[in-house]
């Protein structure tokens, strides 16, 4: 996630383009490091700018949403109320391609003489700041005061200069040579991709990998393993996205991999090459996307993370006591050669002589030679009664030990598939659901509500919320709808689908019913593919590159007496293998 210079660059692109000669009529700060400003533009009857400066998540852009503010507002944006309220914008600029954006404000001041103001947001990670200047660049105020104990480089207080730090030995992009170029990036001992954005101001990560993956080479190779027509070949790649943003050619956009936002950039970004891009013709509103897509996974992820321990433990105690089943199961495959021994004995035990320890005799189960070890303190009936006794102990224990086996294999693929169902959750109500499903099967504790009828039945109500299934239309057109989660599975597979729809299922592991409607009607195969590219990315194996998909007519379908949720069985089936990539199949929202 690169905030960098050329996005920032694209940014002030399309501020100039929508704010340049507006007035700032309201200033709000909802939160401690962050501002928004309404703009009342010249095109446009006005516009809210978010400014953040949060050391975690550095902003800016224009956005249509608003967020409360405290009853009493910060000092920093009463100062800023009273000089900026009807400020007119004269100018937003970047310095290079520095990380900074400066906006050049014309207003009146007390005496209705006109002054000029600087405020500049410093977008820098942990180092970011919104600072506000008078016309010769003294700091009049900031939304944080950095004090010498803070940083030794430069300090952010009322009264002092502004400036921007030095830069150590990083260059302008926008203005360097081939020269230059060559004598400071290609020579420095570095991998090529940390040469490129620790000489250059402004250049990110991202942006060094991309400018290699053009060149077609290797971030990760030294400097000098580089020859001069590579070095050549990387400047020219350079150049070219140089005059990109010179000539403000800018492409926002977002790569996602399964669903979730990866990068995004103002520039094509050909390094994700097997990745979903999504274009957008305005930053502003990539940049409210992204983080808004961001920080709801983010947040999803957040809320499961009690909901994962709990299946995370109980699949490791499962697993613990499979194993163990399957250990001692092991062991009662010997029973049958007791009875043998018990038979034999008794066949042939008449002409043992008294004390023997050993029969050998003829098996005549298979003709072969055969010696069965005997207690010579006691009689071969008895000898055969105590064969026939560890048979039968035996027998009984593989009896109980297989009905075990069974329930234990069906506990952890139960247990798989709520971890899957994890894995694909997007919502609240999804998680809602999972915990109700673990509560029921009691790997949660059920919470015995006390207070009045109403509470009751809110909290009732709470929990019965139901999220929806995905939906997906085919490149033909026919509806395609994914579980979430074993509930959804049963509910699409057992109350939702006819006879005639197509079912969809990963092969012997966990992962969503997929249902596609067809009413009868035979799928074309490009349909086909695309339910099983479903149901490969919504199972356990969507990290694999591919899968095995059972599908079949849902009447074959059924769901056994006593089966936990989403547990079916079938038995005429067809099979293909299929890709977990679900990029361009079309969801509805």
């Amino acid at each position: 996630m690169a905030f960098d210079g050329v996005v920032i660059a694209n940014v002030i692109h399309e501020l100039r383009e929508t704010l340049l000669g507006g007035r700032i009529n309201k200033i709000a700060q909802p939160e401690k490091d962050e501002l928004i400003l309404t703009v009342k533009g010249q095109i446009r009857e006005q516009y809210k700018l978010l400014l953040s400066a949060g050391a975690g998540l550095p902003l800016i852009y224009l956005t249509e949403n608003t967020k409360p503010s405290p009853m009493t507002a910060p000092n920093f944006c009463m100062l800023l109320r009273k000089h900026l309220n009807g400020a007119r914008i004269l100018d937003i600029s970047q310095p290079g391609l520095e990380r900074i954006i400066n906006f050049k404000l014309e207003h009146l001041d007390e005496m209705g003489d006109l002054r000029i103001k600087y405020l500049i947001i410093e977008l820098m990670g942990k180092h970011s700041n919104i600072i506000f200047c008078d016309e010769d660049m003294t700091i009049i105020d900031s939304i944080k005061r950095i004090n010498q104990f803070v940083s030794s480089v430069r300090e952010v207080l009322p009264g002092r200069e502004y400036f921007i730090p030095a830069t150590t030995e990083k260059f302008d992009p926008l203005t360097i040579t081939y020269e230059t170029f060559q004598e400071t990036v290609l020579k420095k001992p570095q991998p090529i991709g940390k040469a490129l954005y620790n000489s250059l101001t402004g250049l990110s990560p991202l942006l060094a990998n991309e400018l290699c993956c053009r060149a077609s080479i290797d971030a990760g190779d030294p400097t000098e393993a580089l020859s001069e027509a590579a070095g050549i070949h990387l400047y020219k790649n350079f150049e070219r996205l140089m005059d990109q943003v010179k000539s403000a050619s800018f492409t926002p956009n977002i790569v996602s991999l399964d669903g979730v936002p990866v990068e995004f950039s103002s520039v094509a970004l050909t390094c994700y090459a097997n990745h979903e891009v999504q274009d957008f013709k305005s930053i502003s509103s990539l940049l409210e996307e992204f983080y808004a897509a961001k920080n709801a996974v983010t947040r999803i992820r957040q809320k499961s993370v009690d909901l994962r321990k709990v299946v995370s433990n109980a699949i490791d105690r499962a697993s613990k006591k499979y194993d163990l089943q399957l250990k001692q199961l092991k062991d009662t495959d010997k029973r049958d050669k007791f009875k043998v021994y018990g038979e034999l004995i008794t066949a042939y035990g008449y002409g043992l002589v008294p004390g023997a320890k050993v029969l050998t005799t003829i098996n005549y189960y298979d003709n072969e030679e055969i010696s069965i070890p005997l207690d010579p303190t006691i009689t071969p009936m008895e000898n055969a009664k105590h064969y026939f006794e560890k048979y039968n102990k035996l027998k009984r224990t593989y009896d109980a030990l297989t009905l075990q086996v069974q329930d234990t294999g069906d506990e952890l693929t139960h247990l798989e598939s709520i971890k899957t169902a994890l894995d694909i959750a997007t919502e609240e109500d999804d998680l809602t659901q999972l915990k109700h499903e673990l509560t029921e099967y009691g790997y949660i504790k059920r919470k015995f509500t006390s207070g009045s009828k109403q509470e009751r039945k809110a909290n009732s109500k709470k929990s019965s919320v139901k999220s929806k299934p995905f939906h997906y239309i085919s490149s033909d057109g026919y509806h395609m709808y994914v579980g979430k989660n074993n509930y959804q599975n049963d509910e699409l597979t057992f109350q939702f689908a006819e006879a005639g729809d197509w079912w969809f299922h990963a092969k012997k592991i966990a992962g969503s019913h997929v249902i596609v409607k067809a009413g009868g009607i035979e799928l074309p195969d490009k349909t086909y593919e695309e339910a099983a590219r479903l149901a490969a990315f919504y199972s356990s194996a969507r990290d694999a590159d591919k899968v095995e998909i059972d599908y079949t007519l849902k009447k074959n379908v059924k769901k056994p007496g006593g089966g936990k949720p989403g547990f079916v069985v079938y038995y005429t089936n067809y099979s293909l293998v299929s890709t977990t990539d679900i990029s361009g199949i079309v969801q509805v929202q």
